[in-house]
């Protein structure tokens, strides 16, 4: 019998992580590579979802990654999560990532990227194991909550659009 888990508030695991960019991060253009961007992205995500399940949490789906403005070397960026929904095992972490210029001191943050990820919380065999529900605390977050849905729905969609596609190609 799985244990009664009461559902968290949205601030419980919200989580930022901030990271200065360095010649290493860079692509031929200069400009901070997608990818390093994405990994902290999943770094920030993956902290949240342990936060909220109470233990191990694997990434399932990065369920769109938006980039808004290029990252230069020096800019100090933030990658700021929260969980948006969260169903029997999986819950779907939305990051916002802004960063801030090296050279224009007193300048605000630019939103840079925003991606949607899901979580799936797992046991030590690896195997699904439940989460708590995610309560909303602002009409933000049930904003969020409402998208998130909208999202889950999509890619239970997609998915079950593409596993008739290939039981169709066999027949």
């Amino acid at each position: 019998m799985e244990p009664v888990l009461h559902p968290k508030p949205t601030s419980a695991a919200r989580t930022s992580l901030s990271h200065i960019m360095t010649a290493v991060d860079t692509n031929l253009l200069g400009t901070v590579h997608g990818g390093v961007i994405m990994k902290l992205v999943d770094d920030v995500a993956g902290a949240v979802a342990q936060r909220h399940s109470g233990g191990p949490a694997v990434t399932a789906a990065m369920d769109g990654m938006t980039f808004l403005h290029p990252v230069r070397v020096g800019d100090l960026v933030h990658a700021h999560a929260q969980v948006n929904w969260a169903g029997r095992s999986s819950m779907e972490v939305g990051v916002r990532v802004l960063a801030e210029p090296w050279d224009r001191a007193g300048v605000p943050p630019t939103r840079v990227a925003t991606a949607y990820l899901v979580f799936v919380a797992v046991d030590e065999d690896g195997q699904p194991r439940a989460v708590p529900g995610v309560t909303a605390e602002t009409p933000e977050d049930e904003r969020r909550n409402r998208e998130a849905e909208i999202r889950r729905h999509h890619r239970l969609t997609r998915r079950d659009e593409i596993l008739a596609s290939r039981t169709a190609h066999l027949t």
